[in-house]
């Protein structure tokens, strides 16, 4: 983008760790399912090269971490070889246009339903209580409680998919914490019933994610680990009774592990709206974490520039926006008319549709 002698706070650049930033508008992981079979495919080559700009920060769709991780259709992996080489030119073609590439890396534990798991068998959670079939238009199974000793190799699946991250290209990778999935069926006490060392107190289930992180950080390097929460929600009936608490919890103990930045999911998307006017939560968490600060939720161009300017948070995620406006950067630059986004086409198979063919600003010469 060409320099802006008074550019907005969201135009400013940020350095989060050794990456320099030239804006702080992030794609945020957006679940796509148009990674057919688990692998990624040629056309995530133009949709993700399409939203990308020097010095931006892109974040990767959810990225299953071994073959028990999936939970919906056509979604991508990256434990197999295959995978692995398929998200390199996607890598590449970011990286070409200048832009910094985290992948994020999940499991979606209960959230998932026999025909995803090998051999139709029952996802794996913290728990053996169920998400509420039909929830989510899912049709969700009873989840198996993971014994002790079977919680360590999958952390170290964690482990080996950041490793086979950054040997794809990617810059980082973003631990997926948030959304009711696995790490956050450990963290939330509304899910995890468990009497053992995983479960119980806060610190103990807390344990998971903070043991998924250390292993990440010390296979790759924190410099190159982000992690993504969302205390304050209660997606796939995963609340907690003290999200607060939770929420500085962890950004304390993650503070700890050094990692590059925090992701966090606003209060105000509890449980489906957004109510724009709602007193910021996060303060106690910002405050806490002392990389960079990502927050999400609803954001609009204005209150992204007000958050940034009061010091609420260093990078602002835009979800559907920035899936239907590919330059939103430029378009937030000129503070142009947006592309309306289209719920019906986020989650079809086409590879184009709802996908690649939403249009860029036309600027006259």
């Amino acid at each position: 983008m060409a320099a802006n002698p008074n550019p907005s706070p969201l135009l400013t650049p940020h350095q989060m760790g050794n990456f320099s930033l030239s804006h702080r508008i992030v794609l945020p992981p957006l679940t796509r399912s148009r990674s057919y079979r688990n692998i990624p495919q040629p056309h995530a080559v133009l949709y993700y090269s399409q939203r990308a700009t020097p010095g931006g920060l892109l974040i990767a769709e959810a990225t299953g971490i071994s073959d028990t991780a999936q939970g919906y259709p056509e979604t991508p992996g990256i434990w197999t070889r295959e995978q692995v080489e398929a998200w390199k030119p996607i890598v590449d073609a970011v990286h070409a246009k200048g832009g910094v590439f985290f992948c994020q890396i999940w499991h979606v534990g209960r959230v998932s339903s026999y025909s995803f798991q090998p051999n139709g068998e029952a996802p794996i959670s913290s728990t053996d209580k169920g998400v509420t079939p039909g929830l989510d238009g899912g049709d969700w199974s009873p989840p198996r409680r993971l014994r002790v000793d079977e919680i360590l190799p999958i952390i170290n699946d964690f482990r080996l998919a950041a490793r086979n991250a950054i040997e794809a290209g990617f810059d980082g990778v973003e631990i997926h914490g948030a959304n009711g999935y696995l790490i956050d069926q450990f963290m939330k006490d509304q899910v995890n019933d468990r009497t053992d060392e995983y479960g119980g107190s806060l610190e103990k289930r807390c344990r998971f994610a903070l043991e998924v992180a250390e292993a990440v950080v010390n296979e790759i390097g924190a410099d190159r680990v982000g992690m993504r929460l969302s205390p304050f929600a209660d997606f796939m009936e995963t609340g907690d009774s003290n999200p607060d608490a939770l929420g500085l919890y962890m950004a304390d103990a993650l503070d700890k592990c050094g990692l590059v930045y925090l992701h966090v999911i606003e209060p105000r998307m509890v449980p489906t709206g957004v109510n724009l006017e709602t007193p910021h939560s996060l303060l106690p968490m910002r405050k806490a974490f002392k990389g960079t600060f990502i927050a999400a939720g609803g954001y609009r161009r204005d209150d992204g520039n007000k958050a940034i300017e009061e010091g609420y948070a260093d990078l602002i995620a835009y979800g559907r926006l920035f899936l239907a406006n590919p330059d939103l950067p430029r378009r937030f630059e000129l503070n142009a008319p947006l592309n309306k986004y289209d719920r019906n086409t986020f989650y079809i198979p086409d590879p184009v549709v709802g996908y690649t063919d939403y249009p860029f600003l036309e600027v006259p010469a």
